[in-house]
């Protein structure tokens, strides 16, 4: 069995690169002048964010590569593994690497609304590439961060850097915004293939078998993280992928509900309700009248 080393402080993560350690809680890599990640796959109990300025493919999630190119960052959240390739033992890393503990941002505004960085959860092939000016102002960020970790740690350290992290993550949903707009030929097609999965799925044994399906499932089989899946969908679309989700399954309901061969019960098992009074409250909730009061209006 693969032997998985856990990444616990920052302090571990600095010695294992070969840097000095400023704050015990935050720190910021010159990739430049730090040793190179020994080839092990790593459990992160931090989070960590990277700045790649050269083409590579050093790091691995699951079987795949980052899809790295020139100035790409990379974010990784706790518990997330992460694999470094043996077969990259030459290569020379430029860019910057950001890792900082939970416990950095605890009852702060940061804290409470981490969940909300949604990419911290992305995986293959959802890397944010950046333009030269969006290069720029992260550098910036990460400057004013680097600056404070220069300076003797006081009362307001935690506050200057903390709300430093949180402009650097702001611009990022903004980036990653662009680039759900800017990447289209990569993303074409989502909506039809999501749409085209449920009309699938509901068509199948699969409601029998495995339920209703769920967000996460559909990214899957899109080859997506669920994160990355539910924002595109939000962005293409306006609604979420949830929304899509329940949509499809009332289409698909009213018409089944139209069958007079066919019971209300049997009806919700085939769709993937484990009970039909959930059915039954859920098809009101959505289209206004019970599946019986339905089908006696058609």
């Amino acid at each position: 069995m693969e032997n998985i080393v856990r990444i616990e402080s920052v302090d571990q993560y600095n010695r294992m690169r070969g840097v000095e350690t400023q704050h015990p809680l935050i720190t910021v890599i010159d990739l430049s002048r730090a040793s190179a990640m020994p080839a092990q796959t790593f459990n992160f109990g931090l989070y960590a964010i990277y700045l790649k300025e050269l083409e590579c493919g050093e790091l691995k999630y699951g079987r795949h590569n980052y899809d790295y190119q020139e100035g790409t960052l990379v974010f990784v959240g706790p518990g997330q593994v992460l694999g470094v390739q043996p077969s990259v033992k030459t290569f020379e890393p430029k860019g910057w690497a950001v890792l900082f503990h939970p416990d950095l941002i605890k009852g702060t505004s940061l804290g409470k609304h981490i969940q909300d960085y949604t990419f911290f959860s992305y995986d293959v092939n959802e890397a944010l590439h950046l333009s030269e000016r969006e290069r720029q102002l992260v550098l910036d960020c990460l400057g004013k961060i680097q600056y404070e970790l220069g300076q003797s740690i006081d009362k307001h350290s935690r506050t200057l850097i903390v709300t430093n992290i949180e402009l650097f993550l702001n611009y990022c949903i903004r980036f990653y915004d662009r680039q759900f707009i800017t990447r289209e030929t990569v993303n074409q097609g989502i909506l039809e293939r999501f749409d085209s999965l449920l009309n699938t799925y509901f068509l199948s044994d699969k409601p029998q078998l495995l339920g209703l399906p769920s967000v996460a499932y559909c990214a899957e089989q899109l080859n997506l993280s669920a994160n990355y899946f539910g924002d595109l969908i939000k962005k293409e679309s306006g609604k979420s992928a949830l929304e899509h989700i329940h949509l499809k399954l009332m289409d698909v309901a009213k018409e089944r509900v139209l069958d007079p061969g066919k019971t209300v019960s049997e009806i919700a098992y085939e769709l993937g309700f484990k009970y039909p009074q959930h059915f039954s409250r859920s098809f009101k909730q959505q289209v206004g009248v019970s599946p019986n009061e339905y089908r006696s209006l058609n």
